[in-house]
């Protein structure tokens, strides 16, 4: 078992360098068709099978931490993302630096995952995931703040995520070694409520999808159509990272006092309207406006979801299940936006998003309404199933 009292602040850590990844997505897709000879769809494709990567490893190894060893894990997790982010950050063969993201993505998932574990036997897991927002917030508004000023090329952002992840490395030691084999949520039983269950987790793909295409693509919006400086982009994004860190502040304090329906599906109304603020900025202020509004709901709204597939079985299965498919719509998400922005432009991206976003807002509130109505037991969120959801947006 974890010590919660000696090892909260390696998991900060871990989870820090788990995330840093999908959080400086922007940057690294647009300097990856910048510093490279690759077209913005190709760059999009890449970074979405970085996420793609990082996913797997989730997937795979959520009920295996403890037979495996956390200390183990996270030491192979972060040799992998050094070794493959520091590949793709050194090298301007377009092969050898797809190959580095890939393996850089396996490694940051298999980070996440022995964070997500090991957050989950705190006391106070809320606590310790807020500490790992705050640390990958602040740091990757850092990154942002600083890349402009090193120069062009692509590899900056990569060597930052390398460069994290050597510096969590030895702070392993105080991970557990292996244990009991732990069971996996999804063994046994026959899911309750299967109808709404599948519901959410099909809209969420779609909500996911559609929240991290325009994460992908926003560093580009901002350059191209706003014509921002790089400086001033990584600066509205730092503010942007600070408005999400407020978001998962302000859905703990507010709780379940409004239910779930009204933030579930006004909520993603309001943040289909970001969407295609954020598409359509022309200048400094309607690009910042969109997206620090954009990041401050996004995770306002992802919190009640993440209660919401709870609620549909005590024993955290659907929760889980939605979980997964809330990854998969983010590793596609990045390659939409740029498919989607170099065939209809940067306004219409924004307005099939936002459309998209509103049309599965209803399916989701009616969810949210029937799991009002049946009065389920209020459960308790497992933080490993709250940190499958992806927080790339919600930064």
């Amino acid at each position: 078992m974890f010590a919660p009292r000696t090892i909260a602040w390696p998991l900060v850590a871990l989870f820090t360098a788990g995330y840093l990844a999908p959080y400086l997505l922007p940057t690294t897709v647009g300097r990856l068709d910048s510093g490279l000879p690759l077209t913005t769809t190709q760059a999009g494709a890449l970074g979405s099978a970085l996420l793609l990567s990082s996913a797997s490893a989730g997937f795979v190894l959520a009920s295996r931490v403890e037979r495996i060893g956390a200390r183990t894990l996270a030491r192979i997790g972060l040799t992998l993302a050094v070794l493959g982010y520091g590949t793709a950050a050194l090298t301007g063969s377009v092969p050898a630096v797809v190959v580095g993201a890939l393996i850089g993505g396996l490694g940051s998932g298999t980070a996440t995952t022995v964070a997500a574990t090991g957050i989950a036997a705190q006391p106070d897991p809320h606590r310790t995931t807020t500490l790992g927002l705050l640390g990958v917030s602040a740091l990757a508004g850092a990154v942002y703040l600083t890349v402009p000023h090193l120069g062009p090329g692509h590899g900056q952002p990569l060597a930052a995520i390398a460069l994290t992840a050597l510096a969590v490395w030895p702070l392993t030691g105080r991970l557990p070694v292996r244990t009991a084999a732990a069971h996996s949520p999804l063994d046994g039983g026959r899911l309750p409520h299967r109808r709404p269950g599948a519901v959410l987790a099909a809209t969420m793909l779609c909500w996911s999808l559609a929240q991290n295409a325009l994460w992908g693509v926003s560093g580009r919006i901002g350059l191209a159509q706003a014509h921002l400086t790089e400086a001033a982009v990584g600066a509205v994004f730092a503010v942007a990272l600070g408005a999400g860190l407020l978001g998962v502040t302000v859905a703990g304090a507010i709780g379940p006092r409004f239910g779930r329906a009204l933030p579930v599906g006004g909520g993603t109304a309001v943040i289909a309207g970001c969407v295609v603020l954020s598409a359509s900025a022309a200048d400094l202020t309607s690009f910042a406006a969109g997206e620090i509004a954009w990041n401050l709901l996004y995770p306002v709204v992802l919190s009640y979801v993440i209660g919401l597939a709870a609620s549909l079985d005590p024993r955290g299965r659907w929760a889980v299940l939605v979980g997964s498919a809330s990854s998969l719509g983010t590793a596609a998400g990045p390659l939409t936006g740029s498919v989607l922005a170099t065939r209809a432009g940067f306004p219409m991206m924004g307005a099939v998003l936002a459309c998209g976003l509103l049309v599965i807002a209803v399916p989701m509130t009616l969810v949210a309404l029937g799991a009002g109505r049946r009065s389920l037991p209020v459960v308790e969120i497992p933080v490993e199933t709250t940190l499958a959801y992806d927080t790339t947006a919600a930064a």
